[in-house]
């Protein structure tokens, strides 16, 4: 996918010689390559500190590619104007559902996307409780979120990626902190979403139980597991 070459008109999105070093010159990924297709699921796992998160965070533009070429949605994204055009379409549930969750309740979260994205507050209120229908969250329009259990905060936190009608989505270590009726009922969910996702998680048997594709993260690239 180098610059003036053609594209998979079919890939959502696509890394070609991806490159990123930390601040202090630490590199993390090293010419790595990526594919993910419509309805597509590719999991990664690899050791703490080897780049997964950065990873999701470069793919969505938040940290500066090194080097190499981000092709998301039909266009090669460069500067923070091509990225911000797609975040929306690109849904990142962060590891810690708490970072995600700033509303005082639920349907304030959930609602606060589509809000943004011009929807009327009857439009936003109509999504919010669809969505949290999906999730099987109905009723919980008014609880406080910071009175959540683990489990009901990334549910929640989906919902608010979910709310937005995302075509990707970017799950960064969804089952930490869960217990296994929690972890069970997210995976059941997951499974049922017809989103493309890239997961990273250090949950094998997770990754197996969702995804179609699995890669570890060694050395700054994509080593195919299956």
């Amino acid at each position: 996918m180098q610059q003036g070459s053609e594209c998979d008109p079919a890939a959502l999105v696509q890394l070609h010689a991806l490159s990123y070093h930390y601040p202090n010159g630490r590199k993390v990924l090293n010419g790595l390559d990526l594919s993910l297709y419509p309805q597509q699921r590719i999991g990664i796992s690899g050791d703490n500190g080897s780049g997964k998160t950065t990873l999701l965070h470069v793919m969505l533009g938040l940290f500066p590619a090194s080097s190499g070429y981000i092709h998301i949605l039909g266009q090669t994204r460069r500067t923070e104007a091509e990225f911000a055009a797609i975040r929306t379409q690109l849904g990142l549930v962060f590891q810690d559902a708490d970072d995600q969750l700033f509303c005082p309740t639920v349907a304030e979260d959930v609602a606060f996307g589509p809000l943004n994205q011009g929807k009327t507050r009857a439009q936003a209120q109509q999504i919010c409780e669809a969505t949290l229908a999906q999730l099987g969250l109905s009723g919980y329009e008014t609880r406080l979120t910071h009175q959540l259990s683990g489990g009901e905060k990334r549910l929640v936190a989906l919902a608010t990626v979910l709310a937005m009608q995302p075509q990707v989505l970017l799950l960064d270590e969804p089952t930490t902190g869960l217990d296994k009726q929690a972890r069970q009922r997210l995976l059941t969910h997951l499974q049922a979403l017809p989103q493309a996702m890239v997961v990273v998680s250090h949950d094998e048997g997770f990754l197996v139980e969702l995804v179609q594709q699995r890669f570890e993260l060694v050395g700054g690239q994509l080593l195919s597991l299956i």
